[in-house]
């Protein structure tokens, strides 16, 4: 930075975004493997070279951002415009899932009976496991902002407490939904109204599972000082993604789980 007429970030030459794309392949093509001739080794290769470009590669943006002050208040608003933009894009990603529901669920065909649930599904019951995901889900909404005042305010203890009690609500989110699918009457074959709840519900699932990764994260970095009341931009990314999946989750309840039942 010193050698620098700006306050613009030069990313220098990085391996990480090869190895993330070569482990993508291997992991798409190591799950149709498994799909198909039920190998894993393909997938469990990806899959940890995965978990080595997360690892070095976040570690690379977290030394750039908190020790060698690459993140200035320009870089900042760039990379907050990135995760808008980025949010988004998940939004629209959704629409799709929505637009495929109400398509099927608003004008039911004959070959469904002309009703929806289509004839023959036993959907879940909106008032039992779906109710309690959607206390967990926005109780952990609460105490993501605890978290963000805490940070802001200096409040290392609290914010700790509070970021950790986020996290065990999303694990605890992903324990019932997997608990959810395991007993679920119908499964992702039993046509539009089975392929429409286990994509929509699962990849809304798999957003609480990056999320909590994305939290643990910001976890260690307030245990370790990264954060301070004027620079952490890498948390108020974190708690922009949660509140996103917060709203998808009210989404998805009101209209799959209660309307669609």
């Amino acid at each position: 930075m010193a050698h620098q007429a700006h306050a613009y970030h030069m990313v220098d030459p990085s391996p990480w975004p090869l190895t993330g794309a070569v482990s993508a392949l291997l992991m798409t093509s190591g799950l149709a493997i498994w799909f198909h001739f039920h190998s894993t080794t393909l997938m469990t290769l990806g899959m940890i070279l995965l978990l080595l470009t997360m690892y070095q590669w976040w570690r690379d943006i977290v030394r750039e951002g908190t020790f060698q002050g690459h993140h200035t208040i320009p870089v900042q608003k760039g990379l907050r415009y990135g995760m808008i933009l980025f949010i988004t894009s998940e939004v629209f990603f959704f629409l799709g899932f929505f637009w495929a529901f109400y398509h099927s669920s608003l004008a039911p065909t004959p070959e469904l009976g002309g009703c929806w649930p289509p004839a023959g599904i036993t959907p879940l019951d909106p008032f039992e496991v779906p109710l309690l995901n959607t206390a967990v889900l926005l109780a952990s909404g609460v105490t993501v902002t605890w978290a963000h005042h805490s940070i802001m305010e200096g409040e290392r203890k609290q914010a700790i407490q509070s970021l950790a009690l986020t996290i065990l609500l999303g694990l605890y989110f992903t324990a019932l939904q997997a608990m959810e699918y395991y007993e679920a009457p119908f499964t992702i074959a039993d046509g539009v109204y089975g392929s429409t709840f286990f994509v929509a519900t699962g990849f809304h699932g798999l957003h609480v599972i990056i999320g909590s990764s994305f939290l643990i994260v910001c976890l260690l970095r307030q245990i370790q000082y990264h954060f301070t009341s004027e620079h952490h931009f890498g948390f108020e990314a974190a708690a922009w993604y949660w509140h996103f999946v917060d709203v998808v989750w009210l989404f998805l309840y009101v209209s799959i789980y209660w309307w669609g039942s």
